[in-house]
């Protein structure tokens, strides 16, 4: 298993406080296995395997721990009471109330509690505010740029190792078959019918999968552009599916609800407020699109726009669409009182090309850092204190 250090740094700096781990993020991304690898480094450090429970609710062993009030039995029974115990409680969003067993078992002070869930149904309505205050939330993304790179294990140029990327996806265990082609295919397709079925479909009660289908398909084609839902539900009015824009709302709402895409809102950089029109959609995994939509080529500007915003998010903060004046900004991001723009593009050795994307950062009056990420493989470059970066050198963190 490649070590995810980040996240495990993360878990690392939360041990032992009085705070509920929650680990959030799509199906098969690494959570069971990021729980696994700080179980292990736990005892590695001197804490004893009696003092770990871990519960995967996936496992049909564990079935009968469905009832919260037999889980919250079994794992009293079995707490150290002269230790801190450490709990692992994995898709435990499969229990019913589960929040009560959590709740109850917050109270005790020898516990530290790591749950994971691939459905915002963890953090929604009635939970969030029973744990509000009590809870951080860590957010679990299929392997960066670099994590494929070490996983892959086999020397290549940046520039091969990023065609796989895109070709692959980014699941930790697309790595292992990434050779074979058919066998991604197979295995993405069941991935993405088990997230609609079970995360979408299951858990809000669709009954016109084919229309859910229709939208999905529908933004994974259109990534990295502004969605408007009135547009999204006129396009398939228009192609004879009849949809309102509220249901249209509600589908996209469980889509970003199963973590298959993310949303950044619109930022006005000038005004320093959120638009409550237009927002980006970007798929958790480009490896997904090639599943739901062909491998039809082409859209390679997108796709790198849908990459550089995965590693965004991996790195923190609040990412959001920027507006300056009439143009656009790819990405904001705001962290504390810090900001940061990005402007993304396959090339920007066409002058024109390079006057265009620099304009909207050029306008802009503040100090921000400001950069410009492309596929040009030259040496980093400023422009008015505008940096320009060759992409693959910063997915890599590259000098």
């Amino acid at each position: 298993m490649i070590e995810r250090k980040q996240y495990i740094s993360l878990l690392e700096k939360w041990k032992n406080k009085k705070v509920i781990k929650i680990v959030t993020g799509i199906r098969r991304c690494g959570k069971s296995s990021l729980l696994t690898m700080f179980s292990d480094k736990l005892q590695q450090d001197g804490v004893r395997k009696e003092q770990i429970q871990s519960v995967n609710f996936e496992d049909l062993d564990n079935e009968p721990l469905l009832d919260y009030k037999r889980l919250h039995s079994h794992i009293k029974e079995r707490l150290l009471p002269d230790r801190m115990n450490y709990l692992f409680f994995d898709e435990i969003q499969l229990v019913g109330n589960f929040q009560k067993t959590i709740d109850s078992l917050f109270l005790l002070d020898n516990v530290d509690i790591y749950i994971t869930g691939s459905n915002a149904y963890l953090l929604s309505g009635e939970i969030a505010t029973l744990l509000t205050g009590r809870y951080v939330e860590i957010k679990l993304f299929p392997f960066s740029f670099s994590e494929f790179i070490m996983a892959s294990g086999k020397p290549q140029s940046l520039e091969q190792a990023y065609r796989q990327y895109v070709e692959c996806g980014s699941f930790p265990y697309v790595t292992q078959i990434c050779n074979d082609k058919e066998m991604v295919r197979e295995y993405l397709s069941g991935l993405y019918n088990t997230i609609v079925l079970k995360d979408v479909v299951g858990r809000k009660k669709i009954t016109d999968v084919m229309m859910l289908q229709s939208i999905v398909r529908f933004i994974a084609d259109n990534i990295g552009n502004i969605s408007v839902i009135k547009r999204i539900s006129d396009t398939l009015t228009s192609l004879g599916r009849k949809i309102t824009s509220h249901t249209v709302e509600n589908y996209i709402s469980a889509l970003t609800d199963s973590y298959i895409f993310y949303q950044a809102q619109r930022y006005d950089t000038k005004g320093k407020q959120l638009l409550k029109t237009g927002m980006k959609l970007y798929l958790a995994d480009i490896g997904l699109r090639n599943v739901i939509n062909g491998t039809k080529g082409g859209d390679m500007g997108h796709i790198l726009e849908n990459i550089v915003f995965l590693e965004l998010a991996r790195r923190g903060g609040e990412i959001y669409v920027g507006k300056a004046g009439e143009a656009e900004i790819d990405f904001v991001v705001i962290n504390g009182n810090d900001k940061a723009y990005y402007q993304v593009a396959l090339s920007v050795r066409d002058e024109a090309t390079m006057n265009r994307e620099l304009a909207p950062l050029k306008s802009l009056p503040d100090s921000f850092p400001k950069y410009l990420l492309t596929m040009d493989n030259d040496p980093v470059a400023l422009h008015d204190g505008i940096k320009q970066i060759y992409v693959l050198d910063w997915l890599t963190e590259r000098p």
